[in-house]
């Protein structure tokens, strides 16, 4: 299979390219600067030339700003959106107009659809939440309506939590943690549904081969923790107290909006689609897989 792949460089992009090829496929990371070898130029911003993306099977979206590498301003807020939303939309705009366009678009999204819903499973025929990610989630999936009209197979992934030593939110927890100075935030009791970086890789490679994967699809482990045992659970898998909690008030002071939105917001998601096409998680349950992705074993 020939697949394109905007985001290569990203988190997710880093894992999946090296199993797509290990595992057989032809790989062309879709890049904004000039091409070299084994990639092809696309402009986010406006439009582009797909000829490019001529011969492809198909496109792998995961290009879109960092949600949590800045305090959330209205200029932050809006380069998140316009990230997702616009570069989503120069891309499905131009699969569609392609004589032949590839046959499928996997896409990132992400659980904050969902917003803040206490202790509710959510699949993916769950309603869309409130807030500013919501919105903007909501908004981006939508965006992708141009390469569903031309009758490309389009997967929105809803991923969450993504567990890894080389990034995101388990990467800036790792040090804290270490010096004996993590603890649970806000009152503990919110979900947290997590995934460890080598499922959302295996994921998004499963959704490229399984023709009955379509729209939204929940990209997190089966079983969701609460913060408080997430807390824990990472405690004693660096055999370190966790006896240094944030209340949420610190929280809102240290992020402002975006720590209601990613700290202190409770999302209990199921992965519905997941489990019934027959994926099969390499890392269902949080303390294993912490253990796997830090080397920490007992």
């Amino acid at each position: 299979m020939h697949i394109g792949v905007t985001g290569a460089s990203g988190l997710v992009g880093s894992a999946l390219v090296p199993m797509l090829t290990m595992r057989g496929d032809q790989v062309t990371r879709l890049v904004r600067r000039q091409a070299g070898a084994g990639e092809a130029t696309w402009n986010p911003e406006g439009t582009f030339d797909a000829s490019h993306l001529a011969g492809m099977d198909a496109v792998v979206h995961l290009a879109g700003e960092n949600i949590a590498a800045a305090r959330w301003s209205a200029k932050v807020k809006e380069r998140i959106r316009t990230s997702r939303v616009q570069g989503t939309h120069a891309l499905c705009k131009a699969l569609a107009q392609m004589p032949t366009p590839p046959k499928m678009l996997v896409s990132a999204s992400a659980i904050g659809f969902y917003g803040n819903r206490g202790d509710e499973p959510l699949t993916e025929a769950a309603a869309v939440g409130t807030g500013f990610l919501a919105e903007v989630v909501r908004d981006w999936e939508a965006a992708a309506q141009p390469a569903r009209d031309a009758g490309l197979r389009v997967v929105n992934l809803r991923i969450g939590v993504i567990l890894s030593p080389k990034g995101g939110a388990l990467a800036k927890m790792l040090l804290p943690f270490k010096l004996g100075a993590g603890g649970r935030v806000g009152s503990g009791r919110q979900y947290w549904s997590w995934i460890s970086i080598e499922d959302v890789a295996g994921a998004i490679h499963h959704a490229l081969r399984t023709d009955s994967l379509l729209g939204p699809v929940n990209v997190v482990a089966p079983n969701p923790v609460t913060n408080a045992e997430f807390t824990k659970t990472l405690g004693r898998v660096l055999n370190r107290p966790t006896i240094v909690p944030m209340p949420a008030f610190a929280a809102r002071l240290a992020l402002g909006e975006m720590a209601d939105e990613l700290l202190l917001s409770s999302t209990r998601v199921v992965p519905d689609k997941l489990d019934r096409s027959g994926y099969d998680f390499r890392q269902p349950a949080l303390e294993p897989a912490l253990r796997h992705l830090l080397g920490k074993y007992p």
